[in-house]
């Protein structure tokens, strides 16, 4: 089992504390989160779907080797599936989709989406106990992408919980779970809300 927070040191936390730059607004439902994220506009976060284990691979995996890292369950392909039925069944529009280079994330985003471009900026640091500077450096790659504001369509990212923590102070759980970003530029971004692998409303 994962837990928040479980790899950095408190140095590294109270480091991205005093670095964050994000608002946390007053949680919205699940209906009204679409009923925003349908207008555009919107950095979507996406936490892959659900693996076979949950343990930190990232020391020893090589992101162009499906076999040395964790991959997705049945249930995280069913997850996916589900997550891009919900996008298409509540028109909300997709442009770009990015993911980490890890298996887990862009199979994620291909059984979902049909489409992904990898990022490295997305990725891990290799590190099982974050240092300052690593948990700085994830900050540094993650927080402004949520912060670019896209045209028309909404941005799509799916990758990690540590990265997306370390950007935003906010342990993404379970695996799955989809967080709604409004991306504010230099001012940075705030977080509307968030909505779990099996919360997607219906129509």
């Amino acid at each position: 089992m994962m837990y928040p927070l479980r790899k950095l040191s408190l140095a590294a936390v109270m480091l991205s504390v005093a670095w964050s730059s994000h608002v946390q607004a007053a949680e919205m439902s699940a209906k009204d989160l679409v009923t925003q994220i349908k207008k555009g506009g919107y950095v979507i976060y996406i936490r892959h779907a659900s693996t076979e284990k949950d343990y930190a691979d990232q020391v020893t995996a090589e992101v162009n080797n499906c076999s040395t890292q964790r991959v997705l369950s049945e249930k995280g392909w069913q997850e996916a599936k589900e997550i891009g039925n919900a996008f298409k069944r509540l028109d909300v529009p997709v442009g770009k989709v990015i993911s980490s280079e890890y298996c887990r994330a862009w199979k994620t985003a291909d059984l979902a989406f049909g489409k992904y471009e990898k990022s490295a900026k997305l990725n891990f640091e290799k590190a099982e106990d974050y240092t300052a500077e690593q948990t700085a450096t994830m900050k540094n790659n993650v927080a402004p992408m949520l912060s670019q504001k896209p045209q028309n369509k909404n941005t799509v990212i799916v990758a990690h919980d540590d990265p997306f923590e370390a950007a935003t102070g906010i342990y993404p759980d379970p695996m799955g779970v989809t967080y709604i970003i409004e991306p504010m530029g230099e001012k940075g971004f705030k977080i509307v809300g968030h909505i779990g692998p099996n919360d997607w409303p219906k129509n």
